[in-house]
């Protein structure tokens, strides 16, 4: 099945149509950044484990995670943000010269940190989407969310927030610098899951999935643990929030999962087998060393697991933090092209002349990279629901 790749430079924008934004990078080490050592070392032939001796039953693959990770069906993109945000000042910007920066495109990591597309506060002004869905988790610091359909946000310090894109949505996605005295470190993941093509016009949806309401699960003794946050997909009986009711993670027998693992060192856990058919991908993002299965891979890697066999993880050395994402396939021809993934190239056209003819619902904020007052967690929905929390 071909795709048409997604760039996330062109898919962020946020300029005018979104047409003519270029390519970017995914990964914390910047757009300008040689790739880490391990990675860059291996891109021919990854090994398959550090201490490769014998096949390893519940791995299909390894290779190294790459700038951006590779994902499978029904996923279409990951992406991986750290950055080491300065302190704060009045506005929310950072309090430091943005002198030697590519304003508007600043993807450079230079200091630790990017303004993205910001150019006062750091992020993503307001740029849309159509026929997929976008989760974002938020590990630490805060994102302010403002979209077409009136609804608000700020979420971070765990939360994480699903938009179904449906027939079309536009946001703005900008990291407030609250902290006017310290650092405001910032790191989150963005995925993008696919639709399949009877949800590709539903209506968008807004969903705030709130770190408290996730359920957590420390497994092991104190020093030795293993944490599991689900995000998606059930784990030892317990279930996260719901998605959108038009997700392809709502329907029964998608097995769609999002989880981070974070493990000690010395931790153990063991990842349940799931259904044949299911793809999942297992990144090994942070870290030094840690056993899957048999044997023991250095960090920067993606594993593609056999879904049917359960699989041990071991914690080996420094703190190990993987990140899950498992689904079952769609399986349907797809098109994509920037913000914009649907089944056929003319749905591609059309999307763009629907944007620029009706703006998917037009832009109901003041400015396009719009930051919330200073205040502590919040939603605040279409239908004109609030809520709150504290942090």
């Amino acid at each position: 099945m071909k795709q048409h790749p997604i760039n996330r430079r062109e898919a962020l924008a946020g300029l005018a149509v979104a047409a003519t934004a270029v390519a970017c990078q995914s990964s914390p080490g910047g757009a300008n950044a040689a790739p880490s050592t391990s990675a860059n070392a291996h891109a021919k032939e990854p090994p398959m484990s550090v201490n490769a001796k014998t096949p390893v039953a519940a791995i299909d693959r390894v290779e190294p995670l790459g700038f951006p990770w590779k994902t499978a069906d029904p996923f279409l993109f990951c992406a991986y943000h750290l950055d080491d945000y300065p302190a704060g000042d009045a506005n929310m910007a950072p309090k430091a010269s943005l002198a030697g920066r590519n304003m508007g495109a600043d993807f450079s990591r230079k200091d630790g940190w990017s303004m993205y597309h910001g150019s006062e506060a750091p992020g993503f002004p307001r740029h849309p989407h159509r026929g997929f869905e976008t989760i974002t988790v938020a590990r630490r610091g805060l994102i302010d969310h403002s979209d077409s359909l009136g609804a608000a946000a700020r979420f971070g310090r765990g939360d994480a927030q699903w938009i179904t894109a449906g027939k079309g949505i536009v946001h703005a996605e900008m990291f407030p610098l609250l902290n006017g005295d310290a650092p405001n470190p910032t790191e989150l993941f963005q995925v993008w899951l696919n639709l399949p093509q009877s949800n590709k016009f539903a209506d968008p949806h807004f969903t705030m999935l709130w770190g408290e309401d996730m359920p957590r699960h420390v497994i092991g003794p104190a020093g030795k643990s293993t944490t599991v946050v689900t995000i998606a997909g059930t784990y030892a009986g317990k279930a996260p929030p719901a998605p959108p009711p038009d997700s392809y993670a709502s329907r029964t027998g998608s097995d769609v999962a999002v989880w981070t693992i974070d493990l000690e060192p010395g931790a153990r856990f063991e990842l349940p087998a799931v259904p044949a058919g299911v793809d999942r991908s297992l990144y090994f993002y942070r870290g030094d060393t840690a056993r899957v299965g048999t044997d023991v891979f250095a960090v920067d890697r993606r594993l593609i697991l056999k879904p049917e066999v359960p699989v041990m993880l071991e914690g080996i050395g420094a703190k190990a933090e993987l990140f899950l994402l498992q689904g079952r396939p769609i399986g349907e021809p797809v098109a994509q092209h920037g913000p914009f993934v649907m089944n056929t190239r003319s749905e591609i056209v059309d999307a763009f002349n629907d944007y620029q003819r009706t703006g998917f619902g037009g832009w109901p904020w003041p400015r396009p990279d719009p930051v919330h007052a200073r205040q502590g967690r919040f939603a605040r929905h279409a239908d004109g629901t609030v809520e709150t929390r504290e942090g």
